[in-house]
């Protein structure tokens, strides 16, 4: 069985909820006057309604720590571990996110006992964080080295805030990411935070890849038209359809929460 089929057995298309969690400490924005605790606070009022709501699983990401870095300092590390062990749920399994440094997020995941992580983990990107090339042959060493092998690494082959560099198309390199890197699962975003993809761009990469190989709608998702991208998505990442107004960087509202569920399943 594959890593994603063991974190949701029995589930058709999970549903997996972001919890965004606020600026960290040495970030431009952070809340010095709330400290740690209060984004953990934060983190943890809006990880309950989106538990209460039957989301299949929630991923904690730094989404808060504009302007966003490639090299994670041991403060957004640490900090960033004890959130998601303090935030995580119970009964259903959570995974992790560092914008956009790979290796944090694996040290998170590890630390914290997530799952799954997120992340571009090849290729390589101008961005608006400057030249960007992963390493997935290190990272992949370092799930082994952590002894981590059950931890399943969702490959994000279209950042949002990037364009690649070079001419393969979404499909070419969904493709290559999972015989070549070794993904678990491939992710197809659109060109920012809460856009979304072409729909035919996931029909594309659904395509291309084994059938074996989950392909995730991982921005984008909406109530008003998850419908048209679960026909090719076996599932989907969510995060600013469910804040308020839509807004990524805004609480969770708890209507538009249900909405969405409702919607989804209803597909």
């Amino acid at each position: 069985m594959s890593r994603f089929r063991t974190i949701f057995p029995g589930v058709d298309k999970p549903l997996i909820a972001m919890a965004h969690v606020p600026p960290l400490p040495g970030t431009p924005l952070y809340d010095a006057a709330a400290g740690v605790e209060g984004l953990i606070d934060h983190v943890k009022r809006d990880t309950a309604l989106l538990l209460e709501a039957g989301f299949d699983a929630v991923l904690f990401c730094n989404e808060g720590d504009r302007p966003y870095q490639l090299h994670a300092g041991l403060e957004a590390s640490a900090v960033m571990t004890r959130v998601a062990a303090e935030c995580k749920p119970d009964d259903r399994p959570f995974g992790v996110d560092y914008l956009w440094d790979a290796q944090c997020a694996m040290a998170i995941a590890v630390g914290s006992g997530a799952s799954f992580m997120r992340e571009v983990i090849n290729g390589a990107w101008e961005s608006d964080m400057g030249p960007w090339s992963p390493d997935a042959a290190k990272l992949m060493r370092d799930r082994r080295n952590f002894g981590r092998d059950d931890l399943a690494i969702f490959a994000n082959i279209t950042p949002e805030f990037a364009s690649p560099i070079g001419k393969r198309t979404p499909a070419q390199m969904a493709r290559s990411t999972v015989v070549s890197s070794l993904a678990d699962v491939i992710l197809v975003s659109g060109p920012m935070a809460g856009a979304e993809p072409d729909v035919q761009t996931v029909a594309d990469v659904r395509e291309a890849v084994d059938s074996s190989v989950p392909v995730l709608l991982n921005t984008g998702a909406k109530a008003a038209t998850i419908a048209k991208y679960l026909k090719f998505a076996d599932g989907c990442i969510v995060g600013s359809d469910l804040k308020r107004d839509g807004y990524t960087w805004n609480e969770v509202d708890p209507e538009r929460v249900k909405r969405f569920v409702d919607a989804a399943r209803s597909a």
